[in-house]
Order: structure tokens, then C-alpha cells, then sequence
């Protein structure tokens, strides 16, 4: 709010006449100069007001723009808090779906690893049979073939532990270790011959034939076969 200096100034203006007028030209000097200097003191009275109106109005201006920045804040916040408890909503979900997967998987495992077995059982045999003209013609009636399997526990034929497992025929005295694949590699004759060695020392007797039946073998594995003293009843060589 400003001074109305202009009727001040009339007042002033009257005075001084009258003064004046009355021959006191000292007093109108001086009222005149005190007029002039309050004037003048009104004046910069004014400008600081009006300066300081308009800082204020600056201010308030500003305090209302970060009130808003403020507010935009806020509903960010509020939104990010909604999208951080529905992800953590789903996370838990997909934590429940997953101990949920993981546990089929587990069950699954059981599942097949009990059907691989009677597989495993199912295709030896189908093997067998598949080669039967073979095997009968060095000894080994197929259908009388039997699975041996010993655990090396202390570890006096093998390392602790080792699980031995190959295809017995016992006939007339004789001994008959055979190995059936579907497809033999060279690390399979390899451990068939370290198998057959440690049988023969559970056993306490040789083995009167080495034999590994596969319908695909290859062509290294038939060579280092040919090499162990191992006979080798197959349908291909895989080059």
C-alpha cells in the first residue's frame, strides 16, 4: 500500500502560502524543506513497498509452483508404490508358480528315471533278440542272459563305491559277459573291459568271452574292441 503524498503535498502547499503570506518566509522555507525531505522519504517508502509487494508476490508465485511440483511428487510416489506392491504381488505368485514347477520336475524325475530303467531292461532285451543268430552261434542263448550288479564298497576291485553292472551267461561252466547298447562308443568298450575285469575277480574266474552288442558302434570303438580281446556283435559302423 503506497502514501498518498499528493493531498499531503496540497496540505503543504497551503501551509506555506499562508506563511508566507503572514511574512513568515523562515517557516515556509522550513516547512518547505521538511515537506521536500518527507517527500522525498515518502517516495523511497514507496518504491520499497512496491519492491517488496513484488517480492512477495515472486514468492507466493513460486511456493505455489513447488506446491504443485510437490503434489506431481506425490502422485508419482503414490503410483510407483501401487506398481511396487502388484510386481511384488507377482513376484510371489511366480515364486509359488516355480516351488510348484519344481516339484513336478522333482516327481518327473522320479517318474522317468523309474521308466528309463524298465527301458534301459526293455531295449537290452530287444537288442538281444534282434541279434539272437548272432549270439546263439558264439554260445549265448539270448533268453537266459542275466543281469549282474555289484556295488564295490570298500573299493577292493574298483574305487569305493562303484556301481558294476553287465550281462551274465552262465552255460555248461562256462562264462559269458556281455555289454548291450543301442549305440557304442569307446569309452563304452573301455569301461565294458574294466567292468568285465573286475566281475572276473568278484567271480574268482575268467571269462570264457567278451561280448558287446550294439546296433550302432563306432568305427574307433570297433577297433579298440578288436584290440581288448572284446567280440563285437553290431548292425553299423558309424564312421
Amino acid at each position: 500500500m503506497s502514501l498518498d503524498w499528493g493531498r499531503l503535498e496540497e496540505v503543504v502547499e497551503r501551509a506555506v502560502r499562508r506563511a508566507r503570506s503572514d511574512e513568515l518566509r523562515e517557516v515556509a522555507d522550513a516547512v518547505k524543506t521538511l515537506a521536500d525531505y518527507m517527500k522525498t522519504g515518502f517516495q523511497e517508502t514507496n518504491k520499497r513497498i512496491e519492491e517488496l509487494n513484488k517480492t512477495v508476490a515472486e514468492l507466493a508465485k513460486r511456493l505455489e509452483t513447488h506446491g504443485k511440483i510437490l503434489e506431481e511428487h506425490s502422485k508419482r510416489l503414490e503410483e510407483q508404490g501401487r506398481l511396487l506392491a502388484e510386481l511384488t504381488k507377482r513376484v510371489e505368485e511366480h515364486g509359488r508358480r516355480l516351488d510348484e514347477l519344481t516339484k513336478a520336475v522333482a516327481e518327473l524325475k522320479v517318474a522317468m528315471g523309474s521308466l528309463g530303467r524298465r527301458w534301459g531292461r526293455d531295449l537290452e532285451r530287444t537288442v538281444l533278440e534282434i541279434y539272437r543268430d548272432a549270439l546263439e552261434k558264439r554260445g549265448v542263448e539270448p533268453g537266459r542272459v542275466e543281469k549282474f550288479v555289484y556295488t564295490d564298497v570298500d573299493g577292493r576291485f574298483m574305487r569305493p563305491g562303484t556301481r558294476i553292472e553287465v550281462d551274465v551267461y552262465i552255460h555248461d561252466g562256462g562264462l559269458y559277459l556281455l555289454e548291450v547298447k543301442s549305440h557304442a562308443e569307446l569309452e563304452d568298450v573301455e569301461w565294458f573291459a574294466e567292468k568285465a575285469e573286475a566281475v572276473e575277480k568278484i567271480l574268482g574266474r575268467k571269462a570264457n568271452r567278451l561280448i558287446i552288442v550294439a546296433v550302432n558302434i563306432d568305427k574307433e570303438a570297433l577297433e579298440r574292441a578288436a584290440q581288448l580281446g572284446i567280440d563285437a556283435v553290431y548292425g553299423a559302423v558309424i564312421e
